[in-house]
């Protein structure tokens, strides 16, 4: 995995106000962690930022007032509906260490013919991996697979150097069965109770035998 290089910038002020003027420069407020050391308030660049981050675990050479530190992005949050970024959490790693990281899942292939469903049972795959090695993501065949079939964690393959950090058995994707019951059927169903339910209806309306004028 290439290094991306990034410079930041200590920060003092703090607070939801400091946050929304950082913001307005155009850089993200970020907290420096790990490895013992206290964590520490910087402010990066936030185009540049959002780049690096399109790539998932995405390893940052930072420079902060010269000094070098290797991290990754360990928690990033974004505005709900215009999406930028509003605050990331970056760890600081070393060359050679392990790291537990979600990794993208990429899914390859058709299912069995019948409109059967994926299902996502884990959305991405936690893996333990060295930091400056951590994969992009895994592929997953799905190609020919039909009803009732799930893949567990134990079954994907997993790049050299990664191993499972959940449980082998816990299921990652599922096939379910479509929907078997025909459109048909069930409009026929609700014009049935459809039926029903104005027939009722007349009943209650209608006036007692014997009643009028006379």
């Amino acid at each position: 995995m290439a290094e991306v290089k990034l410079t930041a910038e200590t920060r003092t002020d703090f607070g939801k106000g400091a946050a929304r003027r950082i913001r307005k420069e155009d850089k993200v407020p970020c907290v420096i962690y790990g490895h013992g050391a206290e964590p520490r308030h910087v402010s990066v660049n936030g185009h540049a930022l959002l780049m690096a981050l399109r790539t998932p675990n995405v390893l940052i050479k930072l420079d902060v007032g010269g000094k070098h530190e290797l991290v990754i992005p360990k928690a990033v949050q974004r505005e709900a509906i215009r999406g930028f970024l509003v605050h990331v959490d970056l760890l600081i790693v070393k060359k050679g260490e392990k790291v537990t990281v979600d990794i993208p899942i990429h899914i390859e292939g058709e299912l069995a013919p019948g409109g059967n469903l994926l299902e996502y049972i884990l959305n991405a795959l936690p893996v333990e991996a060295e930091a400056t090695h951590i994969p992009e993501g895994v592929t997953i065949s799905i190609e020919g697979l039909e009803a009732g079939h799930t893949i567990h964690a134990k079954d994907i393959p997993l790049p050299r150097g990664t191993s499972l950090a959940v449980d082998g058995e816990d299921a990652v994707l599922q096939i379910v069965a479509a929907q078997t019951e025909p459109v048909e059927e069930e409009e026929a169903e609700e014009e049935e109770a459809e039926a029903a339910a104005e027939g009722a209806a007349e009943e209650e309306g209608a006036a007692p035998e014997g009643e009028g004028g006379g």
